[in-house]
C-alpha cells in the first residue's frame, strides 16, 4: 500500500477509474485514524493529551492499493470537492438500470384485459 499526498492520490485514483472503465471495479474506503499505534493512543489518553484524528482514504482495484491521509478541516473540504469532481467525471461507466414505467405497464394491462379477473361463465342447464 502506497501512502500518497492528496493531489497525487486523486491523480492515481483517476487513472484507476480509467483503467477499469470497460471492465472492473474500484473500491474506495474512508476511515477515521490517528495514524498511531494503540499503545501510544492509550498513553496519550492517560496523560489527557488531545488525539488528532485524520481521515484515511484507501482505494483499490484489486491489483493496486493506494491511500492518503488529510490533516486539517480545510484540507478535507478541498479534498472532498476534488474527490466529488473525480467521481462525477467517471459516473458514465456505470450501467444504466432498466426501469418500467408504472403507468404504461398499468395501461397495457387494462387494454389487454389482463388486470381484471375473468368473469365466471355459468353453465346453462
Amino acid at each position: 500500500m502506497v501512502l500518497l499526498q492528496p493531489d497525487p492520490f486523486l491523480n492515481e485514483l483517476t487513472s484507476m477509474y480509467e483503467r477499469t472503465k470497460e471492465k472492473g471495479s474500484v473500491w474506495v474506503t474512508l476511515k477515521r485514524s490517528s495514524m498511531k499505534c494503540k499503545a501510544r493512543i492509550n498513553k496519550m489518553k492517560t496523560n489527557e493529551e488531545a488525539i488528532e484524528y485524520r481521515c484515511l482514504v484507501r482505494a483499490t482495484d484489486g491489483k493496486k492499493t493506494i491511500s492518503t491521509s488529510q490533516l486539517s478541516a480545510k484540507e478535507h473540504q478541498k479534498f472532498q470537492s476534488s474527490y466529488a469532481t473525480v467521481l462525477k467525471a467517471h459516473m458514465s461507466a456505470l450501467k444504466k438500470r432498466e426501469r418500467k414505467d408504472k403507468r404504461k405497464a398499468a395501461e397495457g394491462e387494462t387494454k389487454d384485459g389482463n388486470s381484471k379477473k375473468p368473469a365466471a361463465k355459468k353453465a346453462a342447464k
